[in-house]
């Protein structure tokens, strides 16, 4: 029963087939679509695509929120959803604050204008809708693929708590899964 004005998804793959098979669920084929990869993940440099297990040892500096990456560079320079940029643009690590300075900035101005945006995304717009705190944002778990539904006010504040779309069971099932398992990614 929702309907939306406008799409956005970064360019990572799995966030792409969440989108379409989102707006395959819905029947809104025809929304237009901003793929960026503005709303990538945050860049891990070399911890990227490691499991939780695997990177366990290093969980202050994975899920910090101002302490980038940087001696876990990986070569980005050869992912083409990153064509478009030059060597200087290209983000040699990220921390989860620099990955809220770029992100927000493309979907918060739709929702401003009163456009209603569908986002396959990531932690960094839940801590801001949230106000989620810098140690709060670490230990976030977010659920795969199941939708969750923010109401806002023009402030762009939630009007009533965040809820997932989904029967009891299934939510309560996947949230146990992502709070014991090691899995690959970080919410998209």
């Amino acid at each position: 029963g929702y309907e939306f004005d406008i799409c956005f998804t970064s360019a990572r793959k799995r966030a792409i087939r969440t989108f379409w098979t989102a707006l395959g669920a819905i029947d809104q084929m025809w929304l237009p679509a901003v793929r960026t990869w503005h709303l990538n993940e945050r860049h891990y440099g070399g911890l990227t695509d490691l499991s939780k297990a695997e990177t366990a040892q290093v969980k202050i500096r994975r899920r910090s929120y101002d302490a980038p990456d940087h001696p876990f560079y990986s070569n980005i320079n050869k992912d083409r959803s990153y064509a478009d940029l030059t060597e200087d643009q290209l983000p040699f690590d990220e921390s989860l604050k620099d990955t809220i300075a770029r992100a927000l900035p493309f979907i918060l101005p739709q929702i401003k204008e009163g456009e209603r945006p569908m986002a396959t995304a990531f932690g960094v717009i839940v801590k801001h809708l949230e106000g989620l705190s810098e140690e709060a944002i670490m230990e976030l778990n977010l659920l795969t693929a199941i939708p969750m539904v923010y109401e806002l006010d023009k402030n762009l504040k939630p009007v009533r708590p965040m809820q997932f779309l989904g029967n009891e069971e299934t939510v309560h099932k996947a949230m146990e899964a992502v709070a014991t398992r090691g899995h690959r990614g970080e919410g998209q």
